[in-house]
């Protein structure tokens, strides 16, 4: 039996993708796949969705004339097979690891990703823009959007797709409908029609059709217009496509070179307004363990190949996220009132162990943020306690509702924000760095960050007991700092903060879990002479007044620390000072933050220590108030 000849290492850029014959792409596909899943084995990340688009990636570079014409992955995630195809094959091994690949699409990584998606459901309003800017400019490209894996939950794109419809702009949107939430299983009648619907001549006796209807009576027309729609919906489906504006090709087999190829030369060569072509995938596609697992092989660490065993390090400590799970079971068993509410996230944020027990009580929305926090305010009103678990980089989408819906209304919605701070490998669009900022500005908001898992357990006791106005508990992703639980959370005195350690010169005031570092920075200044007091400030919101005037009358230094950016805790601190005229006496004050800018994946722990957030960076900063130098600990600093 003869080998075949690899065709992957000869794919360098789409265009010489373009150069095989139809004949060849699914040997290409099967290459892809397995490649795609060498590298994702090393480097851990998004699998199942990717392995569901091979075909589909292969078949889009080879039918379109990328990156001329514009090809938008949504949700980015989708898209480390288009990675490969399109010049980054040589760096697919450094995938969200420091100084590497994105895990997503990200403009100034490759001119084939015009648009940076990480968060979902941006692809439609992204491409319609392009296509008028397109047209304005007088061009003739395509513009493309790829869409799916739930993605089209979101009411965002709907809104995009309503406007497409009335602009009736040239735009192609392919639905990734990897989860038969739409269509009905695929068959050979479907797939004939898609082609057959989608052709040229059909196209054309369409035009001609409707030319003809408008020569008859007004009603006649419109009969002949609807009889010729519903005939298609009737073998086809896509009423709801239809009804906005977009005609409907679909669906088809997204794993069939067959079907997809003469579909999409269709709709590349079609001249009117915007189509959607409905592909059905199958998530995990060509790799057992995650066919058989789709939630497990969402995103994975790195695993063996042969077995699909993923690594898993043991914790030292039980995570954040399972702690304020747990947590709100205990809650949920004495008190019937509380529900919980999740965007789409039920694994991620803990909620499914909720589920487990609450069915009834657990409520997914799907990726639709917005109405999640507008729902929560919604059971709100009738009495109900519903915790909002979202990770804070989504709850930015919602950050409308959550000041309208629920802030002015004064609504004892109770925020659970996962993964606050930075969340390593997956970068800049997903760590939580704003939420303290965003949400601390509003009146009549409580605010609280945890230090670690017991103080985690006694902020969701105390959201529980907050029977007036929103409040929110901040925590990082990852494992918790491995201190003693309680049996049950004790609710916090609202506003006040607590003193850990005593000193006399230097005061550390820690919001969150930078805490642990605090106490190490404070041991390293206890060496150098400079004894510190720490503070765990519990609340941004109230602030513990008391607690800081105590802190800024009685200590040379002032420093405080957060997992956020600028305009957050420290503002509020810096504000709280120059109001009481605290900082009249000279007290050096300074504020330690995320820095000003986005920062790419890596490491938390070194993402931090480039922060300046570990023990050594406070360490520095209290010695730069002082004006010395820490290398010898003395030495003052030469102008």
């Amino acid at each position: 039996m003869t080998r075949k000849t690899p065709l992957l290492d000869q794919i360098h850029l789409p265009a010489d993708l373009r150069r095989l014959p139809d004949a060849d792409l699914q040997q290409l596909a099967d290459e892809l796949r397995q490649e795609t899943i060498d590298a994702v084995s090393v480097t851990g990340g998004h699998l199942g969705a990717g392995l569901g688009v091979i075909e589909l990636t292969v078949a889009l570079h080879h039918v379109f004339n990328t990156p001329d014409d514009r090809l938008i992955w949504d949700v980015g995630h989708q898209a480390y097979p288009h990675k490969i195809l399109t010049g980054r094959r040589d760096r697919i091994r450094t995938l969200r690891q420091p100084g590497g690949l994105s895990g997503f699409t990200k403009r100034d990584e490759s001119e084939y990703d015009p648009f940076g998606a990480a968060h979902s459901s941006t692809s439609i309003s992204a491409g319609l823009g392009m296509a008028v800017a397109r047209d304005q400019a007088g061009r003739d490209n395509h513009v493309i959007a790829v869409i799916g894996d739930g993605a089209l939950s979101a009411g965002m794109a709907y809104e995009a797709m309503n406007n497409a419809g009335a602009m009736d702009s040239r735009l192609i949107v392919i639905l990734n409908d990897n989860d038969m939430s739409i269509a009905q299983p695929v068959g050979a009648i479907s797939s004939y029609l898609a082609r057959i619907t989608s052709s040229k001549s059909y196209f054309k006796l369409r035009k001609i059709g409707r030319q003809l209807a408008k020569l008859l009576p007004k009603d006649w027309e419109r009969r002949a217009a609807r009889a010729e729609e519903y005939t298609r919906r009737l073998w086809q489906g896509g009423a709801l496509f239809e009804e906005m504006g977009f005609y409907y090709v679909g669906p088809i087999d997204g794993h069939d070179l067959g079907q997809l190829l003469p579909v999409l030369r269709n709709v590349r060569d079609a001249r009117n307004g915007p189509i959607l072509v409905h592909v059905v995938t199958r998530k995990g596609k060509g790799y057992p363990p995650a066919e058989q697992s789709a939630d497990k092989y969402h995103g994975v660490n790195r695993f063996n190949v042969i077995t699909g065993t993923q690594e898993k390090p043991k914790p030292n400590a039980p995570s954040y996220t399972r702690v304020f799970a747990e947590s709100l079971i205990k809650e949920a068993r004495k008190d019937s009132a509380i529900c919980a509410v999740t965007a789409a996230m039920p694994d991620g944020t803990g909620l499914d162990l909720f589920g487990n027990e609450f069915p009834d009580r657990t409520f997914d929305v799907g990726i639709a943020e917005q109405h999640a926090v507008t729902f929560a305010a919604g059971l709100a009103t009738e009495g109900l306690k519903p915790f909002c678990a979202i990770y804070s980089t989504f709850l930015q989408r919602a950050y409308d509702q959550v000041v309208h819906d629920v802030a002015i209304q004064k609504l004892p919605v109770r925020f659970g924000i996962d993964r606050a701070g930075l969340v390593g490998a997956d970068g800049a669009t997903h760590a939580g760095s704003f939420d303290l900022a965003y949400l601390s500005c509003l009146p009549g908001f409580t605010l609280m960050a945890a230090a670690d898992e017991a103080e985690l357990m006694h902020m969701v006791a105390t959201c529980r007991a907050i029977e007036s106005g929103p409040s929110a508990v901040r925590y990082p992703r990852g494992e918790g700092v491995g201190v003693e639980l309680p049996e049950e959370g004790v609710p916090l005195a609202i506003g006040r903060g607590r003193i850990v350690r005593e000193g006399s010169t230097v005061a550390l005031l820690s919001l969150g879990s930078r805490l642990a570092e605090c106490l190490k920075a404070a041991d390293l200044l206890s060496g150098f002479g400079l004894p510190a007091t720490v503070a765990d400030a519990r609340f941004a919101k109230p602030l513990d007044k008391a607690l800081i005037r105590q802190l800024a009358s009685h200590h040379e230094v002032f420093v405080t620390v957060e997992e956020g950016s600028a305009g957050g805790f420290g503002a509020h601190v810096l504000h709280l000072l120059a109001a009481e005229g605290l900082l009249d006496r000279g007290l050096k004050v300074r504020t330690l933050t995320l820095p000003d800018t986005f920062i790419d994946q890596g490491k938390p722990d070194a993402m931090y220590a480039k922060a300046g957030l570990t023990a050594p960076g406070i360490v520095e900063t209290v010695f730069a108030a002082l004006g010395r130098d820490v290398t010898d600990g003395r030495a003052p600093v030469r102008a």
